[in-house]
């Protein structure tokens, strides 16, 4: 980065807090609470690798993490924003509005949540969204009306599918993963109802009425260990599981991932979007910040980092499918060097 830019961007942050620099020490983020766990991971490595305070990361959804990231420049103002979108005009507009004019934006990569079943399993699953929110939801449309779910069997939301009971194990509230499971699949699948469409129900209801996993025994809150939700769909062969894509790979000689609406969760159908449930997870840097909060430099280096973004590092290992090579070192050398996003379409 040329030190013109960084003058200009020190200069811009201290017009609007004389005593910024020695405001405060730590990073604050906010932001996505699917991006939140990875955020979260780099935050850790950082203040491990470096002594340096460990970033304040908190968890305030997407576009309540825009509206905060947008309010202005300066110490009470947060240094980035997770996204599990990308931005969107308005919000880019607002950032313009409040004197947030260089934004850098960063694609981490994209996150892929798998449903599995054990290799023994004989029969071959491909679930619609609506057919998982179906199962797994504590209240679904019955007769007309809104009610506690009272499926038992696959084979009474469809009767192509197995006479088994409903079993499937996932991620407690506390869980990241559990997040982006509701948002992606039971959000997405409740959409996908008759009940809903016809109904004219807005994202508001959806995300009211839609969000709570069964609590009566077809769902169960198997704890932050994925190695005994393995263990435990290895016993049943009709048991499903939930959880990040990079913990179906490595057990591919356990498990075998469910098609949803006819994809397969792989590497590929994951970053190409074919696949539902995965998204482009994005944080977004305030560059008039960069050079005047301490080691904010440092940190957005640890995020864009090779041991981080890597098919082999270390977010991955909690979920996060890689960029592309190329495409990696591209936006690696973007965001270091402080390149502003433009506005978005």
């Amino acid at each position: 980065m040329s030190m013109l830019k960084f003058s200009v961007s020190a200069l811009a942050f201290v017009a609007v807090s004389a005593t910024a620099a020695a405001a405060r020490d730590e990073i604050r983020i906010v932001g996505s609470s699917t991006v939140f766990p990875y955020t979260q991971a780099v935050a850790e490595q950082f203040a491990n690798n470096t002594g340096a305070p460990s970033p304040i990361v908190e968890s305030t959804g997407t576009g309540g993490g825009m509206k905060i990231f947008c309010g202005g420049i300066g110490e009470q103002h947060p240094d980035i924003t997770g996204a599990s979108r990308a931005m969107k005009a308005s919000e880019f507009e607002l950032c313009q509005t409040n004197g947030v004019t260089e934004i850098s934006e960063a694609l981490i990569g994209f996150d892929g949540l798998s449903m599995a079943v054990s290799r023994a399993s004989e029969f071959n699953w491909d679930l619609s969204l609506a057919e998982i929110y179906l199962a797994l939801a504590a209240q679904v449309p019955v007769d007309g009306e809104w009610k506690d779910n009272p499926y038992k069997m696959w084979s009474e939301i469809n009767p192509d599918l197995p006479e088994v009971e409903i079993l499937a194990y996932g991620p407690p509230p506390t869980s990241g993963t559990r997040d982006a499971w509701v948002e992606l699949a039971m959000h997405a699948g409740c959409e996908e109802l008759d009940f809903v469409k016809d109904g004219g129900f807005d994202g508001d209801w959806v995300g009211e009425n839609c969000s709570r996993m069964r609590t009566d025994g077809p769902f169960v809150e198997a704890g932050e260990n994925d190695n005994l939700i393995v263990q435990r769909i290895e016993a049943d062969p009709n048991a499903f599981g939930i959880f990040g894509y990079s913990f179906l790979y490595e057990n591919l000689d356990k498990l075998k991932g469910v098609q949803i609406a006819g994809v397969e969760p792989t590497i590929d159908t994951i970053a190409d979007k074919s696949y539902p449930v995965s998204r482009p997870l994005y944080f977004y840097v305030k560059n008039a910040h960069r050079g005047v909060i301490a080691n904010l430099d440092e940190f957005i280096e640890e995020y864009m980092s090779d041991d981080a973004l890597e098919s082999d590092g270390y977010l991955a290992e909690r979920g996060l499918v890689a960029l592309e090579e190329s495409r990696r070192m591209e936006l690696q050398d973007a965001v270091l060097n402080a390149k502003a996003m433009t506005a978005p379409e």
